[in-house]
């Protein structure tokens, strides 16, 4: 559900239409991220990984890490880690192991297949970029610019949460 789906009686100007603008914004592009790389999976013939596999692939790159750290350092938004983990095993794209001083707790990286799919979405992110700044469509200085504002209203809702308990 979304929230253009679920905010009929939204004021149609103001700070509060901005702010509910602003947020569908955000949904739908996360979305549209992953159509855009689950389409590049399609045209490389790439079809065992998904998109949230594809991404989770590209934010560990060389980094080998415990599960409970991909949500942390935010290499993984979703809640289901484990499922993705374990297919992302299964297939070949992340090796696996437990940590000597906790065996509870498991370390991953990614696998030289993994590598080829986390450079595939490095490729595809970096010729978005070129393609973003010829065109005009965002240039470095909007780039941090909007990245400045959006980090903001992250802390703004780390802050809100942190309130709540």
């Amino acid at each position: 559900m979304t929230l253009h789906a679920t905010v009929d009686d939204r004021p149609r100007q103001g700070p509060i239409a901005d702010y509910l603008e602003t947020l569908g914004l955000i949904e739908r592009l996360h979305r549209l991220l992953l159509d855009v790389i689950k389409d590049e999976f399609e045209r490389l013939g790439i079809l065992e990984v998904n998109a949230v596999q594809a991404l989770l692939l590209f934010n560990v790159g060389e980094n080998e890490v415990t599960a409970g750290e991909l949500k942390s350092r935010g290499y993984y938004q979703g809640s289901n880690v484990s499922y993705n983990l374990k297919k992302l095993v299964e297939a070949g794209y992340m090796h696996h192991e437990r940590c000597e001083i906790d065996r509870r707790s498991v370390r991953v990286r990614l696998t030289d297949k993994g590598q080829v799919v986390r450079d595939a979405v490095a490729g595809l992110f970096e010729r978005h970029a070129e393609l973003l700044e010829a065109r005009s469509v965002m240039g470095f200085k909007s780039s941090e610019e909007v990245n400045a504002l959006l980090r903001r209203v992250e802390r703004f809702w780390i802050d809100q949460i942190r309130y709540i308990y």
